[in-house]
């Protein structure tokens, strides 16, 4: 693990994105109309993206365990074409990024609905876990466009 005891705390944020497609229109009215078995899907979702962000450093070994975790949103949009995104933003004040967290809780996100909704749609698929934006540390602010293909810093 890398040491970060000579770097002073400061606010960070860092947002993580996933996409999970659905192979056919029946899954998005499954979950739209609330008829899974399971209940809830985004609502389960959005709780164990949370749960997974304070959880990173259990998961992850190199993480740094410990950090002051100050806010955590998991935002789920289902859409059908290509399916859903999963966004997660992590907040705290330390002497690191949260960036590991925030994809951790965008991830178990998508997982956690493709286990809600896999009774209806075994083709699902779960994509393009990315970190979106982060701001705060050394390196300030930086966010990704995917218009460009390529970074801003800010």
């Amino acid at each position: 693990m890398v040491s970060i005891s000579s770097k002073q705390a400061t606010a960070r944020s860092a947002t993580a994105t996933t996409t999970l497609s659905f192979s056919q229109p029946a899954t998005l009215a499954a979950l739209t109309a609330a008829t899974l078995k399971k209940g809830d899907a985004i609502a389960v979702a959005r709780v164990a993206g949370i749960a997974a962000a304070k959880k990173t450093a259990d998961l992850i070994p190199l993480a740094h365990p410990g950090l002051a975790i100050t806010g955590v949103e998991v935002d789920i949009e289902p859409f059908f074409e290509p399916g859903g995104n999963d966004d997660a933003t992590v907040q705290c004040e330390g002497k690191t990024g949260v960036e590991m967290e925030a994809l951790t809780a965008a991830m178990v996100a998508g997982l956690t609905m493709y286990d809600m909704l896999k009774g209806v749609d075994r083709g699902m698929s779960l994509e393009g876990g990315r970190v979106v934006a982060k701001s705060g540390g050394r390196s300030g602010a930086w966010r990704w466009d995917a218009d460009k293909a390529a970074v801003e810093r800010g």
